[in-house]
Protein backbone atom coordinates (compact mmCIF):
# COMPACT_ATOMS: atom_id res chain seq x y z
CA UNK A 1 0.00 0.00 0.00
CA UNK A 2 1.48 3.74 -0.82
CA UNK A 3 0.94 5.64 2.67
CA UNK A 4 1.63 9.28 2.26
CA UNK A 5 2.32 10.70 5.52
CA UNK A 6 1.30 14.27 6.70
CA UNK A 7 3.50 16.00 8.79
CA UNK A 8 7.65 15.04 9.59
CA UNK A 9 7.33 15.62 13.94
CA UNK A 10 8.62 12.38 15.85
CA UNK A 11 4.70 11.20 15.22
CA UNK A 12 5.16 11.52 11.34
CA UNK A 13 8.23 10.01 11.32
CA UNK A 14 7.84 7.30 13.84
CA UNK A 15 4.80 6.15 11.57
CA UNK A 16 6.72 6.57 8.23
CA UNK A 17 9.44 4.52 9.89
CA UNK A 18 6.99 1.88 10.47
CA UNK A 19 5.04 1.40 7.86
CA UNK A 20 8.09 1.17 5.59
CA UNK A 21 9.18 -1.78 8.31
CA UNK A 22 6.04 -3.69 7.56
CA UNK A 23 7.04 -3.62 3.74
CA UNK A 24 4.94 -0.70 2.85
CA UNK A 25 5.48 2.12 0.16
CA UNK A 26 5.81 5.39 1.71
CA UNK A 27 6.05 9.52 1.29
CA UNK A 28 6.31 11.92 4.10
CA UNK A 29 5.30 15.14 3.54
CA UNK A 30 7.50 18.73 4.91
CA UNK A 31 7.43 21.91 4.82
CA UNK A 32 11.47 21.27 6.02
CA UNK A 33 12.91 18.45 3.93
CA UNK A 34 15.99 20.17 4.80
CA UNK A 35 15.45 18.63 8.74
CA UNK A 36 14.56 15.31 7.11
CA UNK A 37 18.10 14.89 5.77
CA UNK A 38 19.70 12.57 7.88
CA UNK A 39 16.64 10.92 8.83
CA UNK A 40 16.07 10.12 5.05
CA UNK A 41 19.73 8.76 5.27
CA UNK A 42 18.59 5.89 7.47
CA UNK A 43 15.48 5.37 5.60
CA UNK A 44 16.43 5.67 2.28
CA UNK A 45 13.44 3.92 0.75
CA UNK A 46 11.19 7.02 1.76
CA UNK A 47 10.41 9.56 -0.18
CA UNK A 48 10.57 13.26 1.25
CA UNK A 49 7.72 15.17 -0.51
CA UNK A 50 5.85 18.48 0.04
CA UNK A 51 2.63 17.98 1.85
CA UNK A 52 0.90 18.21 -1.76
CA UNK A 53 3.00 15.49 -3.33
CA UNK A 54 2.78 13.31 -0.02
CA UNK A 55 -1.28 13.49 -0.35
CA UNK A 56 -1.37 12.83 -3.72
CA UNK A 57 1.44 9.64 -3.40
CA UNK A 58 -1.11 7.88 -0.86
CA UNK A 59 -3.37 5.38 -1.11
CA UNK A 60 -3.74 6.03 1.98
CA UNK A 61 -3.35 9.54 4.14
CA UNK A 62 -1.81 9.83 7.59
CA UNK A 63 -2.41 13.59 9.11
CA UNK A 64 0.29 13.68 11.66
CA UNK A 65 0.72 17.74 12.24
CA UNK A 66 0.19 19.98 15.51
CA UNK A 67 -3.83 20.24 15.91
CA UNK A 68 -3.84 23.98 15.49
CA UNK A 69 -2.33 23.91 12.35
CA UNK A 70 -4.19 20.47 10.58
CA UNK A 71 -6.58 22.46 8.88
CA UNK A 72 -4.21 24.90 7.03
CA UNK A 73 -2.27 22.17 6.62
CA UNK A 74 -4.91 20.07 4.78
CA UNK A 75 -5.85 23.65 2.88
CA UNK A 76 -2.57 23.74 1.48
CA UNK A 77 -3.72 20.09 -0.19
CA UNK A 78 -7.19 20.92 -0.95
CA UNK A 79 -10.01 19.38 -1.36
CA UNK A 80 -8.96 17.89 -4.98
CA UNK A 81 -5.73 16.69 -3.37
CA UNK A 82 -7.57 14.47 -0.73
CA UNK A 83 -10.79 13.67 -2.37
CA UNK A 84 -12.50 10.71 -0.91
CA UNK A 85 -9.54 9.30 0.32
CA UNK A 86 -8.51 7.38 3.72
CA UNK A 87 -7.52 10.00 6.07
CA UNK A 88 -6.12 8.83 8.99
CA UNK A 89 -6.29 11.20 11.83
CA UNK A 90 -3.66 11.26 14.49
CA UNK A 91 -4.35 15.14 15.61
CA UNK A 92 -4.93 16.51 18.79
CA UNK A 93 -6.76 20.05 19.38
CA UNK A 94 -4.22 20.66 22.08
CA UNK A 95 -3.99 24.23 22.97
CA UNK A 96 -5.83 27.28 24.89
CA UNK A 97 -4.11 27.94 27.65
CA UNK A 98 -1.55 26.25 30.10
CA UNK A 99 -1.98 23.07 31.91
CA UNK A 100 -4.26 22.54 34.64
CA UNK A 101 -2.15 20.08 37.48
CA UNK A 102 -1.26 18.12 34.66
CA UNK A 103 -4.22 18.35 32.48
CA UNK A 104 -3.59 19.60 29.06
CA UNK A 105 -6.02 22.44 27.77
CA UNK A 106 -7.77 22.06 24.35
CA UNK A 107 -9.24 24.69 22.10
CA UNK A 108 -12.08 22.05 21.43
CA UNK A 109 -15.41 21.60 23.83
CA UNK A 110 -16.98 18.56 24.73
CA UNK A 111 -19.73 19.39 21.97
CA UNK A 112 -17.27 19.30 18.82
CA UNK A 113 -13.77 17.52 18.25
CA UNK A 114 -10.58 18.61 15.92
CA UNK A 115 -11.77 15.84 13.93
CA UNK A 116 -15.19 16.67 13.49
CA UNK A 117 -13.89 20.23 12.12
CA UNK A 118 -11.29 18.40 9.46
CA UNK A 119 -14.44 16.27 7.86
CA UNK A 120 -16.54 19.58 7.90
CA UNK A 121 -14.12 21.20 6.15
CA UNK A 122 -13.36 18.25 3.79
CA UNK A 123 -16.75 15.86 3.44
CA UNK A 124 -15.71 13.72 0.75
CA UNK A 125 -12.25 12.60 2.74
CA UNK A 126 -12.87 9.74 5.07
CA UNK A 127 -11.82 10.25 8.07
CA UNK A 128 -10.34 7.86 10.79
CA UNK A 129 -9.32 9.17 14.38
CA UNK A 130 -6.28 6.56 15.32
CA UNK A 131 -2.90 7.03 16.73
CA UNK A 132 -3.37 10.33 19.16
CA UNK A 133 -4.19 8.73 22.57
CA UNK A 134 -0.22 7.10 22.88
CA UNK A 135 3.04 8.65 22.65
CA UNK A 136 5.46 8.23 19.55
CA UNK A 137 7.33 5.80 20.94
CA UNK A 138 5.08 3.19 21.35
CA UNK A 139 3.10 3.80 18.51
CA UNK A 140 4.94 0.67 16.51
CA UNK A 141 4.48 -2.45 17.73
CA UNK A 142 4.67 -1.56 21.68
CA UNK A 143 5.44 -4.30 23.80
CA UNK A 144 3.70 -4.53 27.28
CA UNK A 145 3.30 -7.32 29.94
CA UNK A 146 -0.13 -6.93 29.55
CA UNK A 147 -0.48 -7.89 25.92
CA UNK A 148 -1.34 -6.04 22.74
CA UNK A 149 -2.73 -2.72 23.65
CA UNK A 150 -6.27 -1.18 22.23
CA UNK A 151 -6.24 1.80 19.92
CA UNK A 152 -9.99 3.49 19.74
CA UNK A 153 -10.94 4.52 16.58
CA UNK A 154 -14.34 6.25 15.01
CA UNK A 155 -15.22 7.38 11.88
CA UNK A 156 -18.37 7.23 9.82
CA UNK A 157 -17.37 5.52 6.84
CA UNK A 158 -17.15 1.25 7.75
CA UNK A 159 -14.50 0.61 4.84
CA UNK A 160 -12.20 3.15 6.08
CA UNK A 161 -12.16 1.93 9.42
CA UNK A 162 -11.77 -1.36 8.13
CA UNK A 163 -8.47 -0.36 6.65
CA UNK A 164 -7.30 1.50 8.89
CA UNK A 165 -7.83 -1.64 11.49
CA UNK A 166 -5.33 -3.82 9.81
CA UNK A 167 -2.69 -1.24 9.20
CA UNK A 168 -3.08 -1.29 13.36
CA UNK A 169 -3.02 -4.51 13.87
CA UNK A 170 0.31 -4.63 11.11
CA UNK A 171 1.48 -2.50 13.78
CA UNK A 172 0.72 -4.09 16.86
CA UNK A 173 -2.87 -2.87 18.13
CA UNK A 174 -6.00 -4.21 18.74
CA UNK A 175 -8.66 -2.33 17.30
CA UNK A 176 -12.07 -0.80 19.25
CA UNK A 177 -13.74 0.85 16.69
CA UNK A 178 -16.33 3.44 18.93
CA UNK A 179 -18.78 4.36 15.60
CA UNK A 180 -19.20 7.92 14.23
CA UNK A 181 -17.12 10.83 14.05
CA UNK A 182 -18.89 12.17 17.12
CA UNK A 183 -16.95 9.49 18.72
CA UNK A 184 -13.89 11.73 18.98
CA UNK A 185 -15.04 13.49 21.49
CA UNK A 186 -14.40 11.29 23.48
CA UNK A 187 -11.57 9.71 22.08
CA UNK A 188 -9.38 12.99 21.50
CA UNK A 189 -9.00 13.42 25.11
CA UNK A 190 -7.82 10.21 26.11
CA UNK A 191 -4.34 12.36 24.70
CA UNK A 192 -5.10 14.69 28.33
CA UNK A 193 -5.56 11.05 30.29
CA UNK A 194 -2.25 9.21 28.53
CA UNK A 195 -0.27 12.94 29.31
CA UNK A 196 -0.91 13.28 33.33
CA UNK A 197 1.82 11.44 34.63
CA UNK A 198 4.22 13.39 32.00
CA UNK A 199 2.96 16.95 32.61
CA UNK A 200 2.29 16.50 36.13
CA UNK A 201 5.16 14.26 37.44
CA UNK A 202 7.75 14.09 34.32
CA UNK A 203 6.96 10.54 34.27
CA UNK A 204 6.72 9.51 30.22
CA UNK A 205 7.76 5.91 30.73
CA UNK A 206 6.08 3.80 27.72
CA UNK A 207 2.33 3.33 28.99
CA UNK A 208 -0.96 2.57 26.59
CA UNK A 209 -4.49 2.19 26.89
CA UNK A 210 -6.32 -1.43 26.85
CA UNK A 211 -9.86 -2.03 26.64
CA UNK A 212 -10.94 -5.29 28.49
CA UNK A 213 -14.24 -7.45 27.74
Amino acid sequence: MNIGIIGSGPVGRTLAAGFLKHGHEVAIGTGHPDKLAEWGQKHDRARILSFAESAAFGDVIVLAVGGAVALDVLGEIGATGLGAKIVIDATNPIGGGPPEKGVLSFFTTLKDSLMERLQKAYPKARFVKAFNSVGAGQMVNPSFAGGRPTMFICGDDYDAKARAGVLLDQLGWDVADMGAVQAARAIEPLCMLWCIPGVANGDWSPHAFKLLK
